[in-house]
């Protein structure tokens, strides 16, 4: 699972604002602290739009600035955000994301883990990447009428059924995700009537009869 939960708006990112453009693999430790919908919500804004105060972002979710900050600081303490020497002051402390998203290397470990909480942990992780993806395609269709024609015209929400064996839907799973990130950083930062586009790609079995 590469980019995790998202929506929000603060000033305009640098062309890198992470530490690393690493992909973090989540453990069991990594995944309790980062299992909270307002943390993910959090680390989810500071990776889409760079650096940011406790202040801040707790202005643009409605949240107080202490919850925002005690939260931070959690997300800190797993190694998921940092200190920005080069914004914070004496009087503010700004954050920034270290990695550009989480994955799980095998769910196996998750789903079969001996401790409740890290199954809970994986449970709320999971059920809340889903409700966010569900509000931004939400939102989107909210605003529809807000974008250009060209943007209205080049957008999607599709679904597919096909039959596949595990091994066919994991090869195209891989060949999704690469035909994707082929085009990450294509469009520089600034371009002319270029956009931030998300995209969620869900694949799962379903059982019929």
């Amino acid at each position: 699972m590469s980019e995790t939960p998202q929506t929000p708006e603060a000033g305009p990112a640098a062309s890198s604002p992470y530490d690393s453009d690493a992909i973090a693999p989540l453990d069991p430790r990594s995944l309790r602290g980062l299992a909270h919908p307002l943390r993910m919500r959090l680390l989810a804004m500071l990776r889409e739009d760079g650096p940011a105060t406790a202040s801040g972002l707790a202005a643009r979710i409605g949240e107080s600035s202490g919850a925002t900050s005690y939260h931070l600081r959690q997300l800190a303490a797993y190694g998921f955000v940092v200190d920005d020497p080069d914004r914070g002051t004496a009087r503010e402390r700004w954050w920034k994301a270290v990695h550009r998203g989480s994955r799980f290397d095998s769910l196996e470990e998750f789903l079969e883990h001996p401790d409740p909480e890290v199954r809970g942990a994986l449970t709320t992780f999971l059920h809340t990447v889903a409700t966010d993806h569900a509000e931004q395609v939400g939102t989107w269709l909210g605003t529809l009428h807000e974008w250009p024609e060209e943007w209205r015209q080049a957008w999607d929400l599709s679904d597919y059924t096909i039959r596949l064996t595990p091994e066919l839907a994991l090869e195209l799973d891989k060949q999704v995700h690469q035909l994707i990130e082929s085009y990450r950083d294509r469009v520089p930062e600034g371009t002319e009537d270029s956009a931030r586009v998300r995209i969620h790609f869900h694949a799962f079995p379903r059982r019929t009869g």
